[in-house]
């Protein structure tokens, strides 16, 4: 990694669980994670990355539905999730605010001391959690064992490999799943 550009001053900069440095511009939409100084590969996490990048459209639309959210976003979004991994590893991911710099092209930033698969592998480990909170919630055992026995079943590594490659888009005809 090039030394960070600093436009505009020291606030631009960001310091990495590592305790290396990168400047908020050099991030950007398209980027994933990015190879550091220190030898190790962060993941990065954009408020404007849609929660389908770590789950399904179909899931997605039951957190939108389930979650209730009190705070200036209509809906369970990326950055609650961020905030859950944060409060979850809060040594391990920094964020950034740029929302009063127009020069780039998001509001939050979220930059871990995981790579982007990790971090895939974190993210789907506490949704599961989340929505295991939630069932127990409904009050309905059979539910809960339902939920758990299922849990039992589902293979987290398997998930995030297989949903991973078929979110690598190609062409311009990809959608979403």
């Amino acid at each position: 990694m090039a030394e960070p550009r600093v436009p505009g001053g020291r606030e631009s900069e960001l310091e990495l669980p590592c305790g290396e440095r990168v400047d908020t511009h050099d991030l950007h939409l398209g980027m994933r994670e990015f190879a550091c100084d220190c030898g190790k590969t962060h993941a990065v996490v954009l408020d404007p990355h849609p929660l389908a990048r770590f789950v399904p459209e179909f899931l997605t639309e039951v957190l939108h539905a389930t979650i209730e959210t009190n705070d200036d976003y209509d809906e369970f979004t990326t950055v609650h999730l961020m905030g859950v991994v944060m409060e979850e590893f809060p040594e391990k991911v920094v964020a950034a605010d740029t929302s009063e710099d127009g020069s780039v092209g998001f509001s939050l930033a979220w930059v871990s001391d995981f790579d982007s698969r990790r971090l895939h592998e974190i993210v789907v480990e506490l949704l599961v959690e989340l929505m295991e909170h939630a069932i127990s919630h409904a009050e309905d055992d059979d539910v809960m064992a339902e939920f758990e026995e299922q849990m039992l079943q589902f293979d987290v590594d398997a998930f995030v490999e297989q949903y991973r490659e078929e979110r690598n888009f190609d062409g311009r005809s990809d959608t979403a799943i």
